[in-house]
């Protein structure tokens, strides 16, 4: 990545960035942060991974995703300069090269940069952070990134500089320790919301906005008080809170930042693929969540924001995640479970294995299907007016079932 980057001249050098590191959390962050800092008025290019229906999704400028013309410039740009330089360069080392390529050259104000695995040797840690994040560490990618949450966290914390400021939300004993200790390695601090920084939320009802959370910031420069928590799920407002940390930062006193401003910032965020309903009658949600800790963030926040009779679970994974921790978390929710797979996915497990370790664990019936169409029909017929379709599980198969959809809608038209 290097290589490739010295051979482009460094555009990544020419652009200011947020990086944003950790196991959960990390598009919601970015997603609130984007908004945000346009609302602001800034120029902001934002660097996310993966994409549902469209690899352009990854590369968005001011809340637009890169031109085909402009995607198919870099893409051939970038190719030729690495078929010397670095051939063998990985399609996620190219796609991160581009990024920074066309962020410079568009002379964003911000990069929002998401790490796509760990963080340490991560191809967005060649970026030139202002700030660093650290969204809630959880066990995820346990045969790369370490078995136990220390190991994990190191990585993660990898992404931390010299003289940068970062932040984290409130995390476990062990990945505290381990964060503190990287920080003093490289020579910086990391903050942490609720210890360092003076920050609360609470989970609150009302006429206008229904059931949703609000945070209480108070930073160096700026407050922000009982400010509405956009997204939904309890668990968005930790993510919301090193949002702030993030703008009362890079903001400090300037008045683009004021309260008013913010909060109407980050009321626009939008995030596709998360708690996402898709479709109405009957109704589907989709939402990528891909670790056990994201599914049980999904089946909480579902619970608190979605009123539902039974719930179907459509459920398809990698086989390299926690499949037994994911089952479990899935079968606090789900009434009925259909399992799938998404069809271009290699790493996707075996409909059948999934339903075979479901059965084993939980001692309770479910079906298989050996796509995402056949999963969604086989829901929607046991699904009554008021009931809930909810696909979840991965990335790869919230795309499928969005493609699907998009095609059902066209015919109907």
């Amino acid at each position: 990545m290097s290589a490739l980057l010295d051979a482009l001249d460094n555009p990544q050098l020419a652009v200011d960035a947020i990086h944003i590191a950790g196991t959960v959390g990390k598009g919601s962050t970015a997603a609130m942060l984007d908004a945000t800092l346009r609302g602001c008025g800034w120029a902001v290019g934002t660097f996310t991974s993966p994409h549902l229906l469209n690899v352009r999704e990854r590369i968005m400028l001011n809340g637009e995703m890169i031109s085909e013309d402009s995607f198919t410039d870099l893409t051939a740009r970038v190719s030729k300069v690495a078929a010397t330089a670095a051939p063998d360069a990985t399609f996620f080392e190219l796609i991160t090269a581009m990024s920074f390529l066309h962020f410079a050259e568009e002379a964003v104000d911000m990069a929002i940069m998401e790490t796509g695995l760990g963080g340490r040797l991560d191809t967005t840690n060649l970026c030139r952070p202002t700030v660093s994040l650290i969204t809630r560490i959880e066990l995820d990618h346990t045969h790369l990134l370490g078995t136990d949450l220390a190991s994990i966290a190191r990585e993660k914390a990898g992404i931390l500089k010299a003289g940068v400021p970062a932040f984290s939300v409130k995390q476990e004993p062990e990945v505290e320790a381990v964060l503190h200790e990287v920080a003093e390695e490289v020579g910086t601090t990391i903050r942490l919301l609720g210890r360092d920084i003076d920050f609360s939320s609470r989970f609150c009802v009302d006429d206008d906005r229904g059931a949703h959370a609000r945070i209480c910031f108070v930073g160096d420069h700026k407050q922000y008080m009982h400010l509405p928590v956009p997204l939904q799920g309890e668990h968005q407002a930790s993510n919301c809170g090193l949002v702030m940390a993030a703008v009362d930062c890079i903001g400090g006193t300037d008045p683009a930042f004021e309260e008013s401003v913010v909060f109407q910032g980050l009321a626009k965020t939008t995030l596709y693929g998360r708690m996402q309903m898709a479709w109405q009658r009957p109704r589907i949600m989709v939402d990528g969540a891909h670790n056990p800790a994201s599914v049980s963030s999904l089946m909480r926040a579902v619970g608190a924001h979605v009123p539902f009779d039974s719930m179907i679970c459509v459920f398809g994974c990698c086989d390299d995640k926690d499949i037994d921790g994911m089952l479990a978390m899935a079968s606090l929710g789900g009434d009925k479970i259909v399992f799938t797979k998404a069809t271009d996915q290699p790493r996707a497990a075996e409909p059948s294995m999934l339903a075979k370790r479901f059965t084993e664990l939980h001692n309770r019936n479910c079906q298989t299907a050996e796509t995402v169409d056949e999963a969604l029909e086989i829901a929607a017929r046991a699904a009554s007016r008021d009931d809930l379709i909810c696909v979840t599980g991965s990335f790869y198969l919230v795309g499928e079932t969005l493609d699907y959809l998009k095609k059902l809608e066209a015919r109907r038209k």
